[in-house]
């Protein structure tokens, strides 16, 4: 399993948490991290076949609870059934798994190989390749079997190990969000230590309160996100004759390294002297569910950035901090180009800074991308990539098979990628634009619901 999270209030996951961005003829697939739920069960035993590991996943968390019209507990003994023939051979239970996948016929759902599920790496916050998430009694542990190559695979963790402290600070009583605040505080740091407490029996009557039936340990792992390209580039696009200065920025992807780097770019405008914002979202087909909520924090106090709405149609609200300093000044008025290639996490970030008055959206529809997927590592090294959820608006509106219909439709703004350095801004009116943004012509929408993100599966 790899990264991201969600509170109790949804089905229980580990994982992290992806939206595939595809197009019907062509294939961008960037992944759109989320956040995952907090699993109640302990992780996976050794002795469990992969056939039924995978159909585990799928009965626990897939969205459609018909399972495309199937009688699940039908497909899983004909599936085992089949997968026992071959003596729960790898190559061929991984076929069934295929196949078994393949019947929900949904085409964001799907099985990665080992090398497709190591690729997903470059969307790891944390950069050790191992999933972090609460058991029933909310202490942190690993929740799936390390990423083969890994800096956690190579320092030996395993399934089950409770991680006490993360860089010497405990983290019970901390969820998610917490730990990847910790980390972000340092985003060029090259190391993490994890504090491991480890059982190393069975649980019985004999092993109570015998020091002897589990061991701790430091690991100080290598963080390998710094190998990410960079996707972040900025300058001063304008300074016109009345004073205003533009700062242009472009996101191409939302990967791990996106926050720390745009805040870069945002300060280094700022010293420049930019008074007026473009963010440019174009071709960018998404990235990490929870970078795009972070994002939204730079420029939002106390928001409800998106709901992600699960199975059950529960709506969980993810809310930008309510204290932190703002990257531009909420005065500041804020540009986001898109187009036919903006989905996914660039969807929820435009959504949030529109909805809550921080932006005014221009150039063309988006993709429409609102499914959310979850990735989780099985034990032979593969991962199974599931629906689980949706997303809505601020304002209540879905995005899937809609997408964002900009403010201001702009012909000048290209749908092909653009080119870095040629992006027009000098048709945008800002102060129409700040017009928009006021609170007499903007309101901002109440929340839907109270319930907060806290409680969450990390993947790191």
């Amino acid at each position: 399993a790899m990264l991201f999270f969600f509170t109790s209030v949804l089905n229980p996951m580990s994982a992290f948490a992806v939206e595939t961005a595809t197009s019907q003829a062509a294939a961008p697939t960037q992944q759109s991290l989320l956040i995952q739920s907090p699993s109640t069960t302990e992780p996976q035993q050794e002795e469990v076949p992969v056939v039924e590991e995978a159909w585990n996943l799928v009965n626990k968390y897939y969205i459609d609870r018909t399972f495309n019209n199937q009688n699940w507990d039908d497909v899983k003994t004909k599936a085992l059934e089949e997968a026992k023939k071959s003596n729960f051979d790898n190559d061929q239970s991984m076929k069934i798994v295929n196949n078994m996948i393949k019947s929900l016929d949904d085409r964001y759902t799907r099985v990665l190989d080992a090398q497709q599920y190591a690729a997903i790496q470059k969307f790891d916050l944390i950069g050790v390749g191992v999933t972090l998430m609460p058991n029933a009694q909310k202490d942190i542990i690993v929740g799936s079997p390390p990423i083969e190559g890994s800096a956690s695979a190579k320092a030996g963790l395993k399934v089950g190990d409770f991680v006490t402290a993360v860089n010497g600070q405990p983290t019970r009583g901390r969820n998610a969000f917490d730990i990847i605040d910790q980390i972000s505080e340092d985003p060029n740091a090259k190391t993490v230590t994890f504090s491991i407490l480890r059982k190393t029996a069975k649980p019985s009557l004999d092993s109570l309160g015998d020091e002897n039936s589990a061991q701790s340990f430091d690991v100080t792992m290598e963080r390998q996100t710094m190998k990410v390209k960079d996707p972040v580039e900025y300058r001063i696009s304008e300074r016109r004759k009345d004073g205003t200065i533009v700062g242009y920025v472009r996101i191409t992807e939302f990967n791990s390294l996106v926050n720390s780097s745009l805040q870069k770019a945002l300060q280094e405008l700022k010293r420049e002297g930019a008074n007026a914002y473009v963010l440019d979202l174009r071709f960018n087909t998404g990235g990490a569910f929870q970078s795009a909520v972070e994002i939204a924090g730079m420029f939002l106090r106390d928001r409800v950035a998106t709901y992600v709405v699960d199975s059950n149609q529960v709506e969980l609200p993810f809310r930008t901090p309510k204290m932190q300093d703002l990257a531009v000044e909420p005065d500041k008025p804020m540009v986001i180009f898109l187009d036919e290639m903006s989905a996914s996490a660039s969807e929820v970030l435009a959504s949030s800074l529109h909805d809550n008055c921080r932006a005014v959206t221009m150039g063309n529809l988006s993709f429409g991308k609102g499914k959310i997927q979850a990735v989780y590592g099985l034990k032979n090294g593969a991962g199974l990539i599931l629906t689980v959820a949706k997303y809505i608006t601020p304002n209540g509106d879905e995005i899937q098979g809609k997408g964002i219909k900009p403010d201001v439709e702009l012909s000048m703004v290209p749908i092909y990628v653009p080119v870095f350095g040629t992006a027009d801004t000098s048709k945008i009116d800002f102060k129409d634009v700040s017009r928009r943004l006021d609170p007499k012509s903007c309101q901002v929408p109440p929340d839907r619901v109270t319930a907060t993100a806290a409680d969450s599966a990390i993947t790191l």
